[in-house]
């Protein structure tokens, strides 16, 4: 029996190995999910936001490094796709969206729910085609696939109603893996990069999400030169595991250990990164610049020398070429201030008096050590990624997800449904904001449609507290940062979830522990402190500034309060 676009469409993806597509079912849909409900290689999973979908994908992508797919109707729906997929082109993994169209003959008509998709999300994709005509499949889907894979980013097929159920005309016509191509700078480049550093005696080498699976390379290299390693967030998971050399992160979410790591060296190495924020930089030392990404070398701050390549391939050819580096001073005071700034990390996630507010910190860390040896991690924008990077650990094995470079609000709990979709057998948990959980609330029945057994932590301090941080840092006083939450728990109950409040610092690990062991879905609301501040890892003479005037404001506004509560959170403890 012959084909039609839809079911050609299932059985192109399926052939390049995908497994499931997450979205929201829609008329102009019909042809595609009713494909999928015929057949037993790939599954629909149904959320119940097309954002939802995206991030799920995203997830998805992430972890298994393998196209991930989403779905959404025409108009709104797959409008709605829009910020999930910024968030996945962002992060760099590669994701299909089908984006459904009103039928063919409407077009340019404003018909009901008309958009022009392949304008609308050319902004957040490598690759965005309109399929017009039954002859144009599967070659575009094949397009879209090899450029999603090929340039790790979204592509975007939209497709009418009508025309997915038309008869195919032709059959898939690709029929090999995926390339695994090797990147690396040419021989004279190498020698050129391994003079600079064997010149110089006290390198930092500053890593991110490009140093995935080049951890042992990445620690050799460490170890000859003598280097202590800041990394970024998104390359903690890749980096921060059995290594000798850490010295934590810098940036608005690290600490002064490696803010110190890099100010106080003569060569900056930077690995697989594109770490944004320019004022962390150090001004005087020399800076290369490691990217498979040529574009990006350069991008950030001033760059002495760039090469491109792949991590793993560049420093496997750099290794031979490197003396060992008898300058072991900057390591050593580099590691040891680390230690300094751990154990005063560590001193503040400690329990508060059972009248008090938990500090989240000590929330984090009793997750940490309760967690699987294995787990994957999604938190929310904001304070949980402060958190997330202080007092999550990683292992090598866990894996940890958030939206880190688009810093988008909604992101984990979506996250977390495309990572339990994907690896049934793992332990996934949320470091949810209130905030954050809110906005994507409705995806809370999507853990108990699917019975993905998801275990949401919710951090609930009743505010967008990043927003009042950085307000207060600026001199303003707190407004529109008020959250009027409900019982989170409760209303886990009543959608079928298990439902923990943790109202005092000694129930945090017993309702913790209770719902890792759960076997469905669990929800774990945590009341936390308002007033928690996090320290960045150097204070500007601005933010001090920022932060008196922000003081001198409250108290003759009348919240001299909340200025008692900052002290009695932050110093007296």
């Amino acid at each position: 029996m012959a084909m039609n676009v839809a079911e050609l469409l299932v059985e192109t993806l399926a052939r390049r190995g995908v497994e499931r597509v997450f979205g929201l079912s829609g008329d102009s849909l019909n042809g595609i999910t009713d494909a999928i409900r015929a057949q037993a290689k790939i599954r629909w999973v149904h959320v119940r936001h097309e954002e939802a979908a995206a991030f799920a994908a995203g997830a998805e992508a992430h972890l298994t490094g393998k196209l991930a797919v989403c779905a959404g109707s025409c108009g709104p729906g797959n409008l709605h796709l829009i910020n999930g997929l910024y968030d996945c082109h962002r992060s760099r993994v590669p994701v299909l969206a089908l984006a459904a169209q009103i039928p063919s003959h409407e077009i340019g008509s404003n018909y009901f729910q008309e958009t022009h998709p392949e304008h609308l999300f050319a902004q957040c994709s490598h690759y965005c085609e309109f399929v017009s005509h039954p002859a144009q499949m599967p070659r575009i889907l094949e397009i879209a696939i090899q450029t999603a894979e090929s340039r790790r980013g979204v592509s975007v097929v939209t497709i009418p109603g009508d025309v997915a159920l038309q008869p195919a005309t032709a059959a898939p016509r690709l029929h090999f893996p995926p390339p695994k191509p090797t990147v690396r700078p040419s021989d004279d480049e190498i020698d050129a990069l391994a003079t600079i550093l064997n010149e110089t005696k006290k390198v930092t080498i500053l890593g991110g999400a490009g140093c995935a699976g080049a951890h042992k390379e990445l620690i050799a290299l460490a170890g000859k030169l003598n280097a202590p390693i800041v990394h970024s967030m998104r390359g903690k998971e890749f980096i921060e595991y059995d290594n000798p050399f850490d010295v934590g992160m810098t940036g608005l979410l690290g600490f002064s250990s490696g803010y110190h790591a890099m100010m106080n060296c003569d060569l900056l190495l930077m690995v697989g990164t594109d770490f944004p924020y320019q004022q962390f930089f150090p001004k005087d030392a020399k800076i290369v610049q490691i990217d498979i990404r040529g574009e990006q070398l350069g991008r950030r701050t001033r760059v002495d020398y760039g090469y491109v390549g792949d991590t793993q391939a560049t420093l496997k050819a750099i290794l031979p070429k490197l003396k060992q580096n008898d300058y072991a001073m900057h390591l050593k005071e580099s590691v040891e201030h680390y230690k300094k700034t751990r154990k005063e990390l560590n001193d503040l996630a400690t329990p508060s008096g059972n009248r008090e507010p938990i500090h989240p910190q000590y929330a984090v860390r009793a997750l940490n050590e309760l967690a699987a040896e294995d787990a994957i991690f999604s938190c929310d924008v904001g304070t949980p990624t402060i958190w997330a990077a202080r007092y999550l650990a990683m292992n090598g094995k866990r894996r940890l997800l958030g939206s880190f470079n688009h810093g988008s609000m909604a992101n984990a709990l979506p996250q977390a449904i495309g990572a339990q979709a994907s690896h049934p057998g793992r332990q996934v948990i949320t470091l949810s904001g209130d905030g954050g959980l809110a906005m994507l609330m409705g995806d809370l029945l999507s853990l108990r449609q699917l019975k993905t057994p998801v275990k949401i932590v919710v951090l609930k301090n009743n505010s967008l507290a990043f927003v009042e941080l950085e307000m207060k840092a600026a001199g303003i006083l707190d407004f529109g940062t008020d959250l009027e939450n409900p019982n989170f728990a409760k209303m886990a109950e009543a959608l079928g979830l298990l439902g923990l409040t943790a109202e005092t610092a000694d129930q945090v690990r017993p309702m913790l522990a209770q719902a890792l062991e759960h076997r469905g879905p669990a929800l774990v609301e945590i009341p936390v402190s308002r007033q928690e501040l996090s320290i960045p890892p150097t204070i500007t003479l601005e933010q001090m500034k920022g932060f008196s005037l922000f003081a001198l404001k409250a108290v003759l506004s009348g919240y001299g309060d909340e200025i008692v509560d900052l002290a009695r959170v932050n110093l007296f403890r």
